[in-house]
């Protein structure tokens, strides 16, 4: 996979098609919470996530891509419908860095919006 198409499965949350492109040493940097340390802890928490999206219809309203040499950004703005009919929409913007061809650290911000709000 290309540095692209990791940091695009990753941040989908298509995790299963990202960790085996994860470092064993990876940080993940959750802005404003916790310091992922290894890949275990990594692979924990997306797990949870799968499981906690597995009901809910989630919709890409933005979700784009800078890359450079060693790094991928993806700022993007999800749509979650869960099965209740409830809907949240979080911005968020995850950056990729990378050590022949797999991630070493990951930052990511995320931001809950108003359902009803431009991103």
């Amino acid at each position: 996979m290309t540095m692209e198409q990791v940091a695009g499965a990753f941040s989908s949350h298509r995790f299963e098609e990202a960790l085996p492109q994860i470092h064993d040493d990876v940080a993940w940097d959750l802005v404003g919470g916790e310091v992922l340390a290894g890949k275990p802890a990594v692979v924990d928490v997306c797990s949870s996530l799968a499981r906690d999206l597995q009901d809910v219809q989630t919709t890409f309203d933005q979700f784009r891509m800078v890359s450079g040499p060693a790094a991928v950004v993806v700022d993007s703005v999800a749509r979650y419908l869960s099965a209740d009919g409830s809907l949240s929409r979080v911005a968020s913007c995850d950056i990729y860095d990378f050590m022949d061809g797999r991630v070493v650290r990951i930052r990511s911000y995320n931001v809950e919006l108003a359902p009803d709000t431009a991103g």
